[in-house]
């Protein structure tokens, strides 16, 4: 009996290890097309930002030594209005300090791009957001570290799959706006935002060719 319930102890524990393990692999699986298309299909109205000036205001904040500094906590976001668009929050694994995609992440990058291709999203333009966790590194430098991930982004979906550059816009954000502000080291913070940003101008139809002039019939003699 006591071997026997040794047995059923070991079993026990054993699968509760591989439920563990299972939950574990489920939470790092790549998203589906689906899953993005979801959380990006829900389009209502472009929000007011300047794209350009946001770059420029990014960079002058992050180089500021402002003397009485809230801290990354406390600190205002710098695009507010960014929180009203469809987002999706990918886990795009980047080696260290630079803009290079690793590989564990190619199945997220090829399932965003299949999303943007999707019937329903093909009238909108996308943000790509960089953001960078609050690290050892000055706030300048993880400025242009995520504006450069977010152009090495946009690069992959042009180049490998082919993407309009009209329909994507990169910006970093780096440390000027957390998406997690109450932990600002956490790795959440890395995670790179897809946008629902605008819809594309419609394009001018061509104008119809005139009709050809009937044949007037001919005399007869």
């Amino acid at each position: 009996m006591r071997a026997e319930g040794l047995f059923t102890t070991g079993t026990i524990v054993a699968l509760g290890l591989a439920l563990l393990a299972g939950t574990a692999g489920a939470q790092t699986a790549a998203p589906t097309r689906d899953d993005i298309v979801d959380k990006l299909n829900h389009f209502e109205e472009a929000a007011e930002v300047d794209l350009p000036a946001l770059k420029q205001q990014v960079m002058e904040r992050a180089k500021t030594r402002i003397k009485n500094d809230p801290g990354p906590v406390n600190r205002p976001l710098i695009a507010p209005d960014l929180a009203k668009l469809p987002a999706f929050n990918a886990q795009i694994q980047f080696d260290a300090d630079t803009p290079i995609i690793q590989p564990a992440s190619y199945q997220t990058v090829g399932r965003i791009a299949d999303a943007l291709v999707h019937a329903s999203l093909l009238p909108y333009t996308f943000l790509i957001v960089g953001h960078v966790e609050s690290n050892s590194k000055t706030r300048e430098a993880n400025a242009i570290l995520s504006q450069r991930r977010a152009d090495a982004f946009r690069d992959v979906l042009v180049n490998t799959f082919k993407i309009s550059t009209k329909r994507l816009h990169p910006i970093g954000l780096g440390e000027e706006q957390f998406l997690d502000r109450a932990k600002p080291t956490s790795a959440v913070n890395g995670q790179l935002q897809i946008l629902t940003y605008a819809k594309l101008p419609e394009e001018p139809r061509p104008a119809a060719a005139p009709a050809p002039a009937a044949k007037k019939p001919a005399k007869k003699r």
